[in-house]
């Protein structure tokens, strides 16, 4: 097996400059306010009772520093498949700590420069995976193993804010077979899936997964104004955009906190967008809720943009919005085929019964032949026809996603380390898909000279 790195997906740029406060009651820090709770009304959704309780987010990630005072009440026992432990330790070598810093977007509560999650009430299921830039980083990432395992312990909402490149010209299939099953899994069982689109809008526009997997949200970055992100991966997968420049999120480290541009912090932000309409509508499907929240986009179209796909996310229009019965949900039409395949051929197994135990009681030597069991009865060949479409759907989705890139020479991956080593010495300009971050807790710099030099 080909192994694969796996960065989170995050992307900062440039030197965080000093503005007066906005006139603004978003939460964070003056230099970024969570200016997103000002546009979607989140105050006035929490003082309706609509929090997130009640959904469990899990974060496919680095792990979680749980014994942040902000996280500590909401982060549940989880599970680290790099080494013994159950997800509650950040594993990431830098000490921005990615996956504390997404938890702090879902589910932190109000603490240091009042940075607060979107959604407080939802409880977050930490999956530590062995990732490039971790103390444990591996070949395999186990990112199918960590998908199952969430919805296996309760992850109704599985939030993945990484990303490996896939190379057309390398592998034959967007998503490996894998992934594609874990999701296919997932969504059976009534999760719902989101992962980052990218950050590679400025050089490779390199395809990722699990983001191109079928299923899967594709979550690209927007700014304040509603406008795609320039590092913002493009692609003709992408689902939605949601928030991902300047968002202020806390590090691993206690007391440190930092902002950043990504498609890591729009993919925490639309998670926990899911688990805010979850928790107002608990008796929908996850296939309902995404219904949801495609049907009330901003700048909702019905063919997908390569940048935003079809809108931007707007939560107080997804709790509160009316939906137009039978709105459409291409996410679940792409893997609807393969669903009923795999239902197809689990009924059909349920079917055959087992051989009847010998009874002892019949006289020896007597016997009798039946037929055996059908297994291709007409609702597997009904299944089986509906996944040969669905066959065809991705084959069109390989070509979409790759042709276009198939003759350009292969960019070879850089790791995480790498890539911080590379920007400490070659800031502050922002190569594609590089891994920075601002410092907003640090003491500026004195502007006055310093005597000793006059």
């Amino acid at each position: 097996m080909r192994a694969v790195r796996r960065a989170a997906a995050l992307l900062a740029a440039g030197l965080l400059v000093a503005t007066a406060a906005p006139a603004t009651a978003a939460p964070g820090p003056p230099d970024a306010p969570e200016y997103w709770f000002d546009s979607w009304h989140i105050e006035q959704l929490w003082q309706s009772g609509v929090r997130g309780q009640g959904v469990t987010i899990a974060e496919v990630d680095t792990g979680v520093n749980a014994k942040l005072p902000e996280l500590a009440a909401n982060v549940l026992p989880g599970k680290d498949f790099g080494r013994t432990g159950d997800g509650r330790i950040d594993r990431e070598v830098n000490e921005f700590g990615h996956g504390t810093a997404m938890a702090s977007i879902m589910v932190g509560r109000a603490g240091l420069l009042g940075i607060t999650g979107l959604a407080p009430s939802a409880k977050l299921l930490p999956i530590a995976v062995p990732l490039t830039g971790t103390t444990d980083a591996a070949p395999n990432d186990h990112l199918a193993d960590a998908i199952r395992w969430a919805v296996d312990h309760g992850g109704k909402v599985i939030s993945m804010s990484l990303g490996a490149i896939r190379d057309p010209a390398d592998v034959s299939v967007p998503c490996p077979a894998a992934e594609q099953a874990a999701v296919f899994y997932a969504l059976g069982k009534g999760a719902v899936l989101l992962a980052a689109a990218g950050n590679h809008g400025l050089g490779t526009n390199a395809v990722e997964e699990p983001g191109v997997c079928l299923g899967v949200v594709s979550v690209a970055a927007s700014d304040q104004a509603g406008a795609v992100a320039g590092f913002s991966s493009r692609h003709r997968y992408v689902t939605l955009a949601a928030p991902g420049v300047n968002i202020a999120s806390l590090s691993r480290v206690p007391g440190s906190a930092y902002s950043g541009d990504g498609t890591s912090q729009a993919t925490a932000i639309a998670s926990a967008v899911i688990a805010l309409v979850w928790s107002k509508y608990p008796k929908l499907t996850g296939q309902q809720v995404v219904t949801r929240v495609l049907a009330t986009l901003d700048q909702r179209r019905t063919q997908r943009d390569t940048g935003v796909g079809f809108g931007v996310i707007n939560a107080y229009r997804a709790v509160t919005a009316r939906v137009p019965v039978g709105a459409a949900n291409p996410v679940y039409a792409a893997a609807a085929p393969f669903l009923a395949r795999d239902r197809a051929f689990a009924k059909a197994a349920s079917a055959v019964s087992p051989p009847r135990a010998a009874d002892t009681r019949a006289p020896t030597g007597r016997f009798s032949i039946g037929n055996a069991p059908r297994v291709f009865v007409p609702k597997v060949l009904g299944g089986i026809a509906v996944a040969v479409a669905g066959v065809l759907a991705l084959i069109a989705l390989v070509v979409a996603a790759g042709i276009r890139r198939r003759r350009r020479r292969r960019v070879p991956e850089v790791s995480v380390i790498e890539q911080m080593l590379f920007l400490r010495n070659a800031m502050p300009t922002a190569p594609d898909g590089t891994v920075v971050w601002h410092d907003i807790t640090a003491a500026p710099p004195d502007p006055r000279p310093d005597p000793s030099t006059h």
